[in-house]
Formats: structure tokens, C-alpha cells, sequence
């Protein structure tokens, strides 16, 4: 490890030279109040930055233990150093002058959703904080003298006014750790209560906009139903109260633009922790909820979706179901029994973004097409079986269709977004409203085995020129080329994401693409099912978080650790 006054003056060395002359800078350093490193350089002044680091002793940071004493308050706290340290490097981003990226800090900036992220990490021994900075050039010629600039006066003050203790607003991190405990506690009172979800009163679930997370402003504020009300004694806040959903069958009914997808879509984003006034820090679902919909076109393999189609016309095996073009109802039934295997306790639905003949057939229907020659069990006959004999609950949002009143446990209507529990009265309607039961095949808990393959398509094929043998060459090395939250290619495969609704974050997409990539390069070996892969990836990432699949190289910033139930869908959409 080399000083701060050696970084000088090497700089000093290569000013006015050539751009490629800054890979000499590649190393460790050693700063008064941190260690700076300097992983990867880029190649001229016009392409991505140059990725860095710092690392800071926790002990000299100054934290109490409260703030680092485990996974969560460790967590919690690098997400408010992260947002301090974007902060203050707004102020000097592009004071360095020159060309392309000269002078750029770039770093993570959360939304409103607390992830563990790659961009700054915690453990026992010390923060480390990842970036990015455009080392300045004049035209393609070193400029030394903007990057020192950088290096020792803007970073200085960045580190020191966001990763020390005594500098930051104390009050504002101790909120931060107390908040997540709390929202810890009402975790672990779901299932002591028999519930799958908790939404405080006064809770503001309305976003700013269709392109915003942040809340809307003058929204209604949540106010439980009496009898769905429970309490929760937090450890610092004490007791709160809110509407708590049991398990068993939910259904969410109501006007158009009454607030019942606002509902549905706060709960499925309730498995993340919220900042502070975000409006839905109180809105807790069961970690495992998978929200789930239509897919028309998405591609499905080995998947065992008998539970809900058999005798298709062209005697397909549907225990062992696979298609490039899956209808919408297929796609669901698929995405159904992947949430299976990947331990979801809590389904989520919304009845605008489902097959409607997936979901359910009215008695006309049944009448005109004999069960006989449906080859779908619809949903409706198959929610009861899922709580009763596989533990999954399930909360719809339906607007059309009364005969999901029938299977509910719990009616919550949704009124200019003020929830009432209708379950009384809509069971009292369904005595008058009868409807015709299909009597479901016998419940059988499926049994998926898809094995992943590596995917022989990037290998080429040639001719030796002197034994005239066709030969063909290993596969290229894969790159992973993130599209946003949508999607990312891997090789020549597009991996297409856009129906998981509970990614929220275009690190998470990333990580995503990481894992599957060394996935295929070191587990996938034609024998390994998905969930032998999966299951081995979750173990390294609670004991290494992302570096493991890093190949070797110092993990950049620019990464969210995925849920597994991602984790699980982005491999079954993974085209091989």
C-alpha cells in the first residue's frame, strides 16, 4: 500500500500524458482518515468512469453500537451513510474541468426503499464506500492537476462530513435504526398474530405520480376498519395500530380509482423496509410475498403446471410443461407453481393484470364448454386448496367477477381509499347469489425439475484448414449488459424482467444478471435443478454478500442484493 504523498506525486508524473498513462494509478492508498483504492481505471475520458473505493475503520468512525451491532442496523446505516455521501458529493460533481467525464462523482442514490446495495457496505472492521470518478482529460491528454483537485480537497470533505459519526446529524441516524428495528418487530409479529400483512393507520399508501414513489401530498391518510384493527408494540415507537390481513383468502373490491391497487401495490412492496416519511413505513407484508400476473409470450421450462391444466388438445405433458410463447393463463399457472418452489407463503393478485380465463368461468361458460373439454382449472377452484393444503395465502384485487367472493375469508372495499371490511354482508350476497363449483382434480403439490444448461449458442463452429475436421471453439466469455429495471442480456440471451413487479431498482436487475452469469459459468453443470442452483447462491450471498460472484475482481458498487423469489423468476426466464 502506497501514501498519499506517492499518489501526488505520480499524478504529478503523468500530467499531460497520454489518457492510458492513469492505469499506473491502479492500487491502494493510504489517506490520515482512509484508505483509497483505486480498482479499475477506464479507458479514455469518454467511456464509463473510473471505478473506486474507500474504506474506513469502524472503531475510528466513531458509531455507537446500536448502529452496527448486526445485519440490520448495519444495513440501515450504510443506506444513511450512502444518502449523506450522495449528498455531499452533489456539491462538487463536474468541478473539475475537461473533457467527456472529467470531473464526474457518480454514486448510488436510494430510492425510497432501504436495500442491502454493493455501494456501501459495513461489517465489523470498516465502511466501505463505493463510486465512481471521471478522471479528467484535456482532448485525450492526462489532466493531473482537475483529478489532485478531486482526490485531496473535494473527497476529503465528502468522507469526512458522511462517514464520521461526529459530523452527521445524530438524531437523523438514530431515527434511521430505530425505524427499521421497529419494522423488524412488526415482521416477526405476522405470523405470532396469523397474519400475512399490517397497514398502520394514518399510513400514506398514494404515490406522487405514475413516475414518482415519493408520496402524494394532501392524500387520504389510512384509517383501519374496526374490526380488522390489531396492535403492535414496537420497541421504540411502543404501540401503533392498523389494519392487519389474517391468512387465508383476502379479496380487495371496490370503484375504479377507489385505492384498491394503490392497496396492492403498497403490500407488495411492503417486503422492503421504507425510510422515514415515506408514508408506508408501517406497511408490512410476509418477506416471501409474490406478487403474480400474465405474461403473455414469456418463455417456461419443465415446469409442472397439472394443478391447474391438463388434456390439452395435443396431449402435451403438463407435469413437465415447456414453451418459448406461453399464453396468459399458462404464464400465470407457471408463475404460480415457480412462487411454490421458491417458499412464498403470501400470493398477490390484481384481476386487471390476470388471464380472465385463468382466473375464473362462470356458470354460462361451464355450461357452453363442458368442464370435460376445459383443459384449465381456473384459480377460483384452486385458491382453498393452495391455504389449506400448501399454507399460501392469497390477496386478490377484483373489480368484475362477485364469484371471488365465495372463496374469501376477509372482503376488504376499498371507498375514496378508506377500507371497509364488507365480509359479513358479501357472505349474506352469496346465499343470493349462487354459483356453479367445479370440482377440481385432487390437490397434488407440484413437482417442477427443471435442470439448467449452459447455453451452447455462443460457441462457433470452423473448419480446420489442414485435416478439413469441423471443430467448434469454446463459448465467449459472458457479459452481462443491464437494461434498466426491465431486463439485462447475458450473452446473446435477453433475460426479460418487466412482469416482476416487486423489482424496483435497476441494482437489483444487475445483481440479478451477476448472479445468473457465474451461475452458468460455475453451477450449471446439466445436473443441477434450479433450485439446487438458487438454494447454493443464497447460502454464498448470506455469507459473502455479492463479492463471491465478482470473479475474483473488487465487487464496484452499483449492485442490489435480489430476494430469492426474484432470484427464482429471473432464472426460470432465463431462455436455455
Amino acid at each position: 500500500m502506497q501514501s498519499e504523498r506517492e499518489l501526488r506525486e505520480q499524478l504529478r508524473s503523468i500530467d499531460h500524458k497520454s489518457y492510458p498513462a492513469y492505469k499506473s494509478l491502479k492500487g491502494n492508498y493510504r489517506f490520515p482518515k482512509y484508505m483509497f483504492c483505486i480498482d479499475h481505471v477506464q479507458g479514455d475520458p469518454f467511456a464509463a468512469p473510473s471505478q473506486v473505493h474507500v474504506a474506513v475503520d469502524v472503531k475510528n468512525a466513531g458509531f455507537p453500537d446500536y448502529a452496527t451491532k448486526d445485519k440490520l442496523t448495519r444495513r440501515t446505516l450504510a443506506d444513511v451513510l450512502l444518502r449523506e455521501f450522495a449528498e455531499q458529493v452533489n456539491r462538487f460533481t463536474f468541478k473539475a474541468k475537461g473533457s467527456g467525464k472529467s470531473g464526474l462523482i457518480s454514486v448510488t442514490r436510494p430510492g425510497q426503499e432501504v436495500l442491502t446495495r454493493t455501494a456501501c457496505e459495513i461489517n465489523e472492521k470498516e465502511i466501505i464506500l463505493r463510486f465512481a470518478i471521471g478522471f479528467p482529460a484535456n482532448g485525450r491528454s492526462i489532466n493531473a492537476r482537475e483529478l489532485e483537485k478531486i482526490l485531496f480537497e473535494y473527497l476529503p470533505q465528502c468522507v469526512e462530513q458522511s462517514l464520521y459519526y461526529k459530523n452527521l446529524d445524530v438524531s437523523k441516524v438514530k431515527q434511521a435504526i430505530e425505524l427499521a428495528e421497529d419494522q423488524q418487530a412488526i415482521r416477526n409479529q405476522l405470523a405470532q398474530k396469523n397474519l400475512v400483512a399490517f397497514v398502520a393507520d394514518d399510513a400514506v399508501l398514494p404515490r406522487e405520480s405514475g413516475i414518482s414513489s415519493r408520496p402524494m401530498k394532501g392524500a387520504t391518510k389510512f384509517t383501519s376498519p374496526e374490526s380488522l384493527r390489531v396492535s403492535m408494540e414496537l420497541p421504540h415507537k411502543g404501540s401503533i395500530t392498523g389494519m392487519g390481513i389474517p391468512r387465508g383468502i383476502t379479496l380487495i373490491v371496490g370503484g375504479g380509482y377507489h385505492g384498491k391497487s394503490t392497496l396492492l401495490n403498497a403490500l407488495e412492496l411492503g417486503v422492503y423496509n421504507h425510510i422515514a416519511e415515506d408514508g408506508r413505513e408501517y406497511v408490512i407484508a410476509d418477506e416471501t410475498a409474490l406478487k403474480l400476473r400474465a405474461e403473455d409470450g414469456r418463455f417456461i421450462k419443465n415446469v409442472d403446471i397439472s394443478m391447474f391444466i391438463n388434456d390439452l388438445p395435443n396431449g402435451k405433458d403438463t407435469c413437465d410443461f415447456s414453451t418459448a410463447d406461453a399464453s396468459g393463463s399458462t404464464s400465470q399457472a407457471a408463475g404460480i407453481v415457480e412462487g411454490i418452489e421458491a417458499g412464498s407463503k403470501l400470493f398477490l393478485l390484481d384481476e386487471d393484470t390476470s388471464a380472465t380465463n385463468f382466473m375464473v368461468r362462470d356458470a354460462f361458460m361451464q355450461k357452453v364448454v363442458s368442464p370435460d373439454k376445459e383443459p384449465i382449472t381456473p384459480f377460483l377452484a384452486r385458491a382453498r386448496d393452495l391455504y389449506e393444503q400448501a399454507g399460501i395465502s392469497t390477496i386478490l384485487v377484483a373489480g368484475s367477477s362477485g364469484a371471488f367472493f365465495h372463496i374469501a375469508d376477509t372482503v376488504i372495499q376499498m371507498d375514496c381509499y378508506e377500507p371497509m371490511d364488507i365480509t359479513v354482508k358479501a357472505k349474506a350476497l352469496c346465499a343470493d347469489f349462487p354459483i356453479s363449483e367445479e370440482k377440481p382434480r385432487t390437490f397434488a403439490m407440484p413437482s417442477s425439475h427443471r435442470v439448467m444448461e449452459k447455453d451452447k449458442n455462443g460457441a462457433t463452429k470452423r473448419r480446420d484448414y489442414r485435416s478439413g475436421a469441423v471443430k467448434q471453439d469454446a463459448p465467449e466469455r459472458l457479459k452481462v449488459k443491464t437494461m434498466g429495471v426491465d431486463g439485462f442480456a447475458l450473452g446473446k440471451q435477453n433475460v426479460d424482467l418487466r412482469y416482476l413487479e416487486q423489482l424496483i431498482d435497476s441494482e437489483q436487475t444487475a445483481a440479478l444478471g451477476l448472479l445468473l452469469k457465474y451461475a452458468v459459468e460455475h453451477l450449471v453443470d446439466g445436473k443441477r435443478t434450479i433450485s439446487d442452483v438458487v438454494e447454493q447462491l443464497q447460502k454464498q450471498i448470506d455469507r459473502e454478500g455479492l463479492s463471491f460472484a465478482s470473479d475474483g475482481k473488487d465487487i464496484s458498487g452499483g449492485y442490489a442484493i435480489p430476494r430469492k423469489q426474484e432470484i427464482y423468476s429471473c432464472f426460470n426466464r432465463y431462455r436455455v
